[in-house]
């Protein structure tokens, strides 16, 4: 009978039954409701599997096996670099190319310990694991506005398929979330109890609300299947392999400054954000995952810049000769963003060691590189 089911709904695309098809379809079988005043509260009536019997083994000591969904982006790419470190793990990545890129994870293919899939994780995923790094969602507004329907549907659908993974196979499952759930804060620097001030019908909705459902659904899963999950909100990040035309702040100025164009500051430029050089943000994740704070914890550098001051910075640094440009602003674009780190630094012990003007040469080095722009002397 359950063979007859599964195949049912794998076979059907409705949204109704996409969480379902990545479940264990017998879960949803083994099922009870327990009355809790109005509303009813499905319980599980038994804990969620192992990931392997091998686990238990007293002779063979199996590796970690981690999923990274959209492990061939910036961030997720520099964070399999930092997994595949270790020789106790064994790493698959996820990736559908939209906005990363093989290239990212050229020195790892071929690796015994390295898998790569390319998958959309809009569709179900059935695979063993015992971590989720969950980061796939293009995380740019170019490129989430380009498609602003298929990126709530990464959100939503790609976090229940996720979760339904998890819940399958017993895995913790950590969620890269964002700063944009503040929308544009009225409390500053944002903690994490702050609920935010997010506009539901806007043209950077799509990512916003997105993330906020399914910061949601984490929770959800959570509460009701017993899930262990992890929350990061990460602030704005930059460092090498971020693309180079993406539209965020850091790289547009970068790749302006090589080409010897203008520095676009958006008006009126005293809007301010907070960079936290890559390696410092893979770090806080792999602490978040290992730890045991469901979060959400904000990771990010507290080191706040105007973008005027950023362009200065980069200007200095890189071309001094090129003047500075100011444009017209985009809609919903916050006005400040700076992350209350006080939770992450009690319960992760992390902070980022990364200054800006530390971490923009290195980045340089890397755009100099793709771009072919040799040094001047």
């Amino acid at each position: 009978m359950f063979s007859f089911v599964a195949l049912f709904v794998t076979e059907n695309t409705s949204l109704g039954l996409v969480s379902l098809a990545s479940d264990s379809i017998a879960d949803h079988f083994l099922l009870t409701m327990a009355s809790n005043g109005s509303n009813g509260e499905y319980k599980a009536t038994k804990p969620p599997p192992t990931p392997s019997p091998l686990r238990n083994s007293k002779f063979f000591q199996s590796n970690m096996r981690i999923l990274v969904t959209g492990g061939a982006g910036f961030i997720g790419s520099h964070l399999v670099d930092k997994l595949m470190e270790n020789e106790k793990n064994e790493v698959v990545v996820a990736d559908n190319y939209f906005t990363g890129s093989k290239d990212n994870l050229r020195k790892w293919i071929g690796h015994p310990r390295f898998e790569l899939i390319r998958h959309d994780v809009t569709e179900p995923l059935l695979i063993e694991v015992d971590q989720i790094y969950h980061l796939a969602c293009p995380a740019s507004p170019i490129f989430y506005k380009h498609n602003p329907v298929k990126t709530i549907k990464t959100n939503v659908i790609g976090t229940l398929n996720m979760l339904g993974l998890a819940k399958r196979v017993g895995a913790r499952i950590l969620l890269t979330s964002t700063s944009e759930v503040y929308g544009d804060p009225l409390v500053h620097p944002q903690p994490e109890t702050y609920w935010g001030n997010v506009n539901p019908i806007g043209v950077r909705s799509c990512y916003d609300e997105g993330k906020r459902v399914a910061e949601t659904l984490m929770f959800d899963y959570h509460r009701q299947h017993g899930i262990e999950i992890r929350i990061a909100r990460i602030f704005n990040t930059y460092g090498p392999r971020m693309n180079i035309d993406d539209g965020r702040v850091v790289s547009n100025f970068i790749a302006q400054a090589l080409r010897d164009e203008p520095l676009t500051v958006q008006a009126p430029g005293t809007q301010t954000r907070s960079f936290c050089y890559v390696s410092d943000m893979v770090d806080g994740l792999i602490r978040l995952m290992e730890g045991d704070n469901t979060g959400p914890i904000n990771i990010g550098n507290p080191g706040e810049f105007t973008m005027i001051e950023l362009a200065e910075t980069v200007k200095e640094l890189i071309n001094p000769k090129i003047e500075i440009k100011m444009v017209e602003n985009t809609p919903d674009d916050p006005r400040q963003r700076k992350p209350d780190i006080t939770n992450a630094k009690k319960m992760l012990g992390w902070e980022p060691k990364i200054k800006l003007r530390d971490g923009l040469p290195l980045m340089e080095a890397d755009f100099r590189l793709r771009l072919g722009v040799a040094k001047k002397l």
